[in-house]
């Protein structure tokens, strides 16, 4: 268990605090290239901040705060123009840099403005997402992480807005043996109500390992019946630290991007590919879908693996209380990662870069991430029954014949 002062650096992301300085580290995405063209200035919070994103016309893009400091008006209404963005109640105009520009109701001869300066970061495409740093500067590297830059890869964009601390989701990712219960025997148990056959054998963790690499911690899992030089033993699933958890295998992977918005709140984004037919035209916009993570009547999802994996997460509450929590050997893997999150804190503390960030270029042109080149079981979810997967379920992907 932790001390409710342990829990509180582990999950407050504002700014000052101790794990927020260190998330400013890192690039996150905060819309998706197509949420952005149907609306050119939008609204979104990252870290505990409030934010206006924009495109002006010539396709030039900004991020400042969203509160004028005039009256107060939201700049999420504002004009995006040239320079900036202006202000809707009294026409202020902001630079993508934050410097007031313009104030049209002040003498021409004022300099007033000159005195005015928001909260302004920088912001990049990739991947048809949106990302913005919020860090100090110089800014790091935006990662060049394969399936975001690859023409390799057909890609669509799944959005869930989940209202508890990110740190829920990342943890999953480092529990590789909630696979057995969560996807299996708890699968079972919903066929069942659904008057369905069961959909899941149900296989035991013999080993789990995880190691930490220049980019985050892989982990790995060796379920009974298998040998040593199974995928998921030797190549297993990158967290790309500090958000990203990889998933999948080669002709099918994916990313789960835990975007922290403020300490109970997740943007989750669902980044899915699959590999292009040979001959086939570059994809153009990435199709962007939303994710519910409950049903019309409240109930949590739970018919489909990612759904089981948000109940999870959820039930835990806005943030959980790790105050009460009881570890066993099996979570080695969630132990480790909070020991690594607090070894970055440290880092930080000390003026130093934290994990995989990057200022290499060369090492930046396109970062392989490692993963399976086939499996034999879903993504975080279950092995495949008697041939047929069941509809109900919506697995990830098909698992590999062998």
């Amino acid at each position: 268990m932790l001390t409710r002062e342990a829990n509180e650096r582990l999950t407050q992301t504002g700014p000052g605090t101790p794990m927020g300085n260190l998330l400013r580290r890192y690039w996150y995405p905060v819309a998706t290239v197509n949420e952005l063209d149907l609306e050119p200035v939008r609204a979104v919070r990252l870290l505990g901040e409030n934010l206006a994103l924009y495109r002006n016309e010539q396709g030039a893009m900004g991020l400042v705060a969203e509160r004028c400091p005039h009256r107060g008006a939201s700049l999420a209404y504002g004009i995006p123009e040239d320079y900036g963005l202006r202000c809707p109640y009294h026409g202020w105009l902001y630079s993508p840099q934050g410097r007031c520009l313009e104030q049209p109701a002040e003498p021409a001869s004022s300099t007033f403005h000159k005195r005015i300066r928001i909260p302004a970061y920088p912001v990049q495409e990739m991947g048809g997402l949106i990302w913005a740093y919020l860090g100090p500067q110089p800014a790091p590297l935006l990662p060049r992480y394969d399936l975001f830059v690859s023409e390799a890869y057909k890609r669509d964009i799944g959005i869930t807005r989940l209202p508890m601390n990110w740190v829920q989701a990342m943890e999953n990712s480092l529990d590789p043996v909630h696979l057995e219960y969560l996807h299996g025997g708890y699968t079972n148990y919903v066929q069942k109500r659904l008057g369905k056959p069961p959909a899941a054998i149900i296989l035991h963790h013999e080993r789990i390992a995880f190691n930490v690499f220049e980019f985050g911690i892989s982990k790995r899992r060796l379920l009974e019946g298998q040998s040593e030089d199974v995928d998921d033993w030797v190549v297993g699933h990158p967290i790309l630290f500090p958000n990203i958890l990889a998933v999948g295998e080669t002709r099918s992977p994916g990313f789960q991007i835990r975007v922290p918005v403020d300490d109970t709140n997740t943007l989750h984004y669902w980044y899915n590919a699959s590999l292009r037919e040979p001959g086939d035209a570059p994809q153009g916009e990435i199709p962007v879908w939303e994710n519910p993570y409950k049903h019309p009547n409240g109930r949590l999802t739970v018919e489909t693996v990612n759904g089981q994996d948000m109940m999870a997460w959820l039930t835990q509450g806005p943030i959980s209380d790790r105050t009460t929590e009881r570890l066993g050997t099996s979570d080695k893997g969630v132990i480790l990662y909070r020991s690594v999150l607090l070894e970055q804190i440290e880092k930080v503390e000390r003026g130093e870069d934290p994990l995989a960030v990057i200022r290499d270029p060369d090492k930046n042109r396109i970062i392989e991430v490692p993963r399976e080149k086939s499996a034999h079981y879903v993504m975080g979810g279950f092995i495949e029954a008697g041939g047929d997967v069941q509809a109900e379920i919506k697995l990830d992907y098909i698992p590999a014949k062998s």
